[in-house]
């Protein structure tokens, strides 16, 4: 009963100086937020409106460009083009990473030019895919595309590899069929992995969009920076450029959240 006692209580202790942990780096991620604007206000506002600007300016012309339609309209193109490569990218790149993971023989056929695609810097690559599909849609979610599924596919690679295979022989040798093998050890193996992959490359898929409307400057969030900047009204540039900061920190944060509830040892471990 004492030792019952003792445990509940190490597990109550443990829980509040955990919780307490997290209330104190929220707090100090605050602090240091707060302090950034205001050093950034403070500055702006002694500068040159055309070449920099300053939180309330931007607001102010976030306030205007949603008036007006323009930031609305620009987000939901962008936003269509994000999701749609973004999830083609990770679908392909979980089947390949679990089938070149897994398969030795689609392993020796396709790492190499997985390799040599990955190590490529795939903005080289934009104005050739701009060439084949235009300055549509469909350019624009094929580079998001190829900036997602590279993380995904080498993480997903990797997890599978990481299965022990004493695990495999004592499951086989309870007569476990392949199908099994992947819904009780391969796919489990490989989620952790699968959710750092996702994380890392929902950054990359941001960047991608802007890249892709930077070379098409035909609509979405980096047409409106490209045309704002041409006519020098500073702080609507900014207005986009805080939108995906925004958009990148909320999204890595719920991903990271859904890693820490999908693998909690290595959640620990990283804290």
């Amino acid at each position: 009963m004492s030792v019952s006692r003792s445990t509940s209580t190490k597990v109550a202790l443990s829980r509040r100086k955990t919780d307490q942990r997290a209330n104190r780096i929220w707090w100090i991620r605050g602090v240091s937020l707060l302090v950034i604007l205001l050093l950034w206000e403070w500055y702006g506002r002694t500068t040159n409106p055309i070449l920099f600007t300053y939180p309330t300016a931007i607001a102010q012309a976030a306030i205007d460009m949603i008036a007006d339609g323009t930031l609305p309209v620009a987000l939901s193109q962008s936003v269509s083009v994000l999701v749609t490569g973004f999830l083609l990218g990770t679908l392909l790149g979980i089947v390949l990473g679990l089938v070149t993971g897994r398969n030795t023989v689609a392993s020796a056929l396709l790492e190499m030019p997985i390799t040599a695609l990955y190590v490529t810097p795939m903005i080289a690559l934009v104005p050739v895919l701009v060439l084949w599909f235009g300055f549509g849609t469909s350019a624009k979610v094929v580079v998001v595309l190829l900036f997602t599924i590279f993380p995904v596919l080498i993480n997903t690679m990797r997890g599978v590899r990481e299965l022990d295979p004493q695990l495999v022989e004592v499951a086989r040798s309870f007569c476990s069929t392949e199908y099994r093998l992947w819904i009780d050890l391969v796919f489990p193996s490989a989620l952790p992995f699968i959710m750092t992959g996702i994380r890392l490359a929902i950054g990359r898929a941001l960047v991608a969009v802007i890249i892709a409307e930077f070379y098409t400057a035909v609509s979405g969030l980096g047409y409106l920076i490209v045309s704002n900047a041409h006519s020098f009204q500073t702080a609507r540039v900014f207005v986009p450029i805080v939108v995906l900061m925004v958009a990148g920190v909320v999204s890595t944060e719920l991903l990271e959240m859904a890693e820490a509830r999908i693998s909690p040892w290595r959640h620990r471990q990283h804290n």
